[in-house]
């Protein structure tokens, strides 16, 4: 998991953040609110403000942390020339959010706070897709294909006989079969 925060945050403002994931993994996001947070810190909702504008600016930490993780996730699955990069990248990306859903929602489920992210996360998460399909039209289906399917599998929506894995193969294979053709 990387360091909440990192040089961005104060110490005590990295622990309500780690506070926050906490509250959020465990319950998700409706669990997360300021008053719920500073119980859980042992401190009165006021103090929060000390360290945070409001929910959302701990919100757009964890979207920070979360990108942070995905970028760190995507980079070690093409690490090593990776000889199915949207592969490696499609397992990643559903490794991630299998194992974050809150979090994963929190970040994909509402318009992105780009302007309040630190400069070049989003990029650098974005990155080895970006590199793996090798145009940013073909990058942001791939997304849409993952994110569409992830979401699916976390909202519980396939039938109870489907075969979740055969579809993520099935979509995969398509993406790899464009990149391929797109080459030749």
């Amino acid at each position: 998991m990387t360091a909440v925060g990192g040089d961005r945050l104060t110490p005590r403002a990295g622990e309500i953040v780690a506070a926050a994931r906490r509250i959020l993994e465990r319950e998700g996001e409706s669990a997360l609110t300021m008053r719920r947070l500073a119980a859980h810190l042992g401190m009165k909702a006021p103090s929060l403000y000390k360290h945070f504008s409001d929910k959302e600016a701990v919100e757009v930490e964890l979207i920070a942390i979360a990108f942070e993780e995905t970028a760190e996730a995507f980079e070690a699955a093409v690490a090593g020339g990776a000889q199915r990069p949207i592969t490696a990248l499609a397992g990643a990306y559903r490794a991630y959010a299998r194992a974050h859903p809150h979090l994963y929602r929190l970040m994909t489920d509402r318009p992105l706070p780009r302007e309040r992210l630190p400069e070049g996360l989003e990029a650098r998460a974005a990155g080895p897709i970006l590199q793996a399909m090798g145009a940013v039209a073909s990058a942001r289906a791939a997304w849409g294909m993952a994110h569409g399917l992830v979401m699916l599998e976390l909202n519980d929506r396939f039938p109870p006989d489907a075969d979740v894995d055969a579809a993520w193969e099935a979509g995969v294979a398509a993406l790899e079969s464009a990149k391929t053709t797109e080459h030749a």
